[in-house]
């Protein structure tokens, strides 16, 4: 609140300022004779540090993208050689206006497809292979950024262990994510026919379009 007056005090009078704080119920408002008074007192060693310590708490908060809560900013100053408890930390955070981002949920990357997936199991769990481009095994995963998630699909050759195909996406769609890995995968191919591929039973896995794609080259 003080810190708030000094800011505003060079274009409004103090007790303007006060009184239209104590109107509008702004929390913790201070009477113009309050204000003066503390002035003349000085700020007090506790506040002294709280202030240098919202700074600290407002510049790590920032330099982890936002998303440090209580107990990660209270390792992370303690390993600053800070001397700080948790509840400090918490009430000082409030002070400086910043908190974690909760993890939220998961996405799902295997979405339940709407007709009954009448592709046969060609593997039974049997991941191996005799040779390059005999079998491929696709999949769905993803990462989590500060702007949100980012899909990722690969198709990984079992023989090699290498990802042949792989693509990004912020969309699970099939022609989006899955179908343009698949589609790298068969450019790099020298050999498609008589290749077998396994995937779950995710919608983008069964949907026509995959699948047709996988005939026209001769991939079971």
């Amino acid at each position: 609140m003080i810190r708030f007056i000094d800011e505003y005090r060079n274009r409004f009078s103090v007790e303007f300022i006060c009184k239209t704080l104590k109107d509008n119920r702004a929390g913790g408002f201070i009477t113009s004779r309050g204000y003066r008074q503390s002035k003349a007192r000085g700020l007090s060693a506790r506040r002294l540090r709280d202030a240098v310590l919202v700074d600290r708490i407002s510049a790590v908060h920032r330099d982890n993208y936002g998303v440090y809560g209580v107990r990660k900013m209270w390792h992370a100053l303690r390993r600053d050689g800070i001397d700080i408890g948790r509840e400090q930390t918490a009430r000082l955070m409030r002070l400086a206006g910043v908190s974690g981002k909760g993890k939220g949920r998961s996405p799902l990357t295997t979405r339940k497809a709407n007709v009954p997936d009448l592709r046969p199991d060609l593997v039974e769990r049997e991941f191996k292979a005799q040779g390059p481009n005999k079998l491929w095994v696709a999949d769905i995963t993803y990462v989590r950024t500060k702007k949100g998630f980012v899909y990722a699909a690969f198709v990984t050759d079992v023989y090699s262990r290498r990802i042949v195909g792989w693509a990004l996406s912020d969309s699970m769609r099939t022609e989006a994510l899955p179908l343009q890995a698949l589609n790298q995968a068969i450019v790099c191919a020298e050999e498609t026919t008589g290749l077998i591929h396994h995937s779950d039973h995710g919608s983008q896995y069964v949907s026509v379009v995959y699948n047709q794609r996988l005939a026209q080259h001769g991939i079971a």
